[in-house]
């Protein structure tokens, strides 16, 4: 099953009143020449990616996937964040520019469905077992 046809059912009004964002950090994986990026970056690729597939996402109204010109985990790129007020904020990095969208938008999906937004490891997609660079607990 893909991330684009994943259904996420739940019957908590609470999971469903919670902003939730998704953040794409389009300056990832730049190819910079004289102090100016050239061409287009892994993260805007990604970012691509992760909004083509979310067009047929169940979720696409409710978890908003926001471009971010930066997110500073440079060295560690592509990265992505799943935020969501009362739970917890996850940061990831060290994505495939190239095939991590549709486990980007599952994951997102598991942590809809989460009242805390808690991941364990051995629930999230195989991509986003690796490369963790944060959970931040909620305010």
């Amino acid at each position: 099953m893909t991330a684009a046809h994943t259904t996420i059912t739940t019957n908590s009004p609470a999971i469903a009143s919670q902003t939730h964002t998704l953040f794409v950090c389009q300056t990832c994986a730049s190819i910079w020449q004289d102090g100016k990026r050239v061409g287009e970056s892994g993260g805007q690729k990604l970012l691509h990616q992760i909004q083509q597939l979310a067009q047929d996402w169940d979720l696409q109204d409710e978890f908003p996937i926001q471009a971010v010109e930066c997110m500073s985990a440079c060295n560690r790129s592509c990265v992505v964040a799943f935020a969501a007020k009362g739970k917890l904020t996850y940061l990831f990095g060290d994505l495939n520019v190239d095939s991590s969208a549709a486990a980007i938008l599952e994951c997102a999906s598991q942590y809809y469905a989460k009242p805390n937004g808690l991941l364990p490891w051995s629930e999230r997609p195989e991509p986003l077992k690796r490369g963790i660079l944060a959970k931040i607990p909620s305010l």
